[in-house]
């Protein structure tokens, strides 16, 4: 798609200064930029590449004023940097503007599709289950019985849905998501072996959420594992069986959270945070990155590192300590040497 400076100025409520019929059809960073290339200046560090940059049309604050002649196309805006975020909301919605059903999908003929939806290739569908309007489906997908994906949700490649899952509106789950798979149910026998629990519940993602590539919500043992509206889950995360997660909590990669365990709203969790089942953890609470929670969090707005995790503050003196456990093993030796030879 190619665009000129003066469609894009307009967009912006931006005002050209220059070659107002040039096009551009790509985005580049200022000092990477290429011919045929839309970029932006905001932070006065990176104005030096105005006069070399090789970007036809470039987005400046109105007060910018050059101290050379620029070569480059200008349109001037209020604000550049929330300019050039607005132009790759519409360069992402451009982008992803996909519609129609590809001859190579199976959906069943129970299934109901709403309108303006993208369904592509190799993308099962199955009895039962309601997509609604203008969900994007991308290749490879799999999603099962009696599910319901809401409108303007996107599920991207390879994303599997298991049989009786919820997802809800304004939702877009990554590459290689999978939805309500069984959760880790297992009871010991008597002769050593573990006999499998049956998970019969489901998955109920509400709306606004994001997840991303690789992450794994198994479905509850019995009713829901819920993810409340506004949740940003990161790559690689596992949340286990009958897991609540609050609203707007956001929580980084590679995180644990095991089952039964509800998260209030409003949190924030590092990457790589272990929490073990049946906890609560209050609103606004923010874990450090690679701690371990092994109690439940009573506090709201408590923030806290450490495996097993503690106060912030408490660790941070602590740290102070641990770090300087050699000298003070020395000092305390040399101080019983001094003691004993008396």
């Amino acid at each position: 798609m190619k665009f000129t400076s003066e469609q894009i100025a307009a967009a912006l409520d931006g005002m050209v200064e220059g070659n107002p019929d040039v096009e551009v059809f790509t985005l580049s960073k200022i000092e990477e930029a290429r011919p045929g290339s839309l970029s932006f200046l905001a932070n006065p560090v990176y104005a030096k590449y105005v006069y070399t940059t090789k970007a036809d049309v470039i987005i400046v604050n109105e007060d910018f004023h050059p101290e050379k002649p620029i070569n480059a196309t200008l349109i001037r805006v209020k604000d550049a940097y929330s300019a050039f975020t607005r132009l790759l909301e519409l360069y992402q919605q451009a982008k992803n503007n996909k519609n129609g059903i590809s001859e190579k999908a199976g959906i069943a003929d129970s299934a109901k599709l709403g309108k303006n939806v993208y369904i592509g290739d190799f993308v099962v569908i199955g009895e039962n289950t309601v997509i609604g309007d203008n969900a994007k489906i991308y290749a490879n997908t799999c999603i099962g019985d009696h599910c319901t994906i809401g409108e303007n949700t996107t599920l991207y490649y390879g994303v599997k849905v298991y049989d009786e899952c919820v997802i809800g509106n304004n939702c877009t789950l990554h590459a290689g998501v999978t939805i309500g798979a069984d959760g880790f149910g297992f009871a010991p026998q008597d002769d050593g072996n573990f006999k499998k629990i049956p998970q019969i519940g489901n998955v109920i993602i509400e709306d606004n959420v994001e997840i991303g590539t690789n992450t794994t919500i198994d479905r509850a043992t019995l009713g829901s594992t819920i993810i409340r509206k506004g949740v940003k889950l990161d790559n690689l995360i596992q949340i286990a069986h009958n897991v609540e997660i609050g609203e707007n909590t956001v929580i980084a990669a590679q995180t644990g959270i095991a089952g039964s365990t509800k998260i209030g709203k409003n949190c924030m969790f590092g990457g790589q945070v272990g929490i073990v089942g049946h906890l609560t953890i209050a609103d606004g609470v923010k874990i450090q990155a690679q701690s371990g929670i092994a109690k439940s969090i009573k506090k709201p707005g408590s923030v806290l590192e450490g495996s097993p995790a503690f106060h912030l503050p408490d660790f941070l003196r602590s740290y102070v300590n641990f770090k300087n456990l050699g000298n003070l093993s020395n000092r305390i030796s040399k101080l019983e040497q001094h003691v004993y030879k008396k």
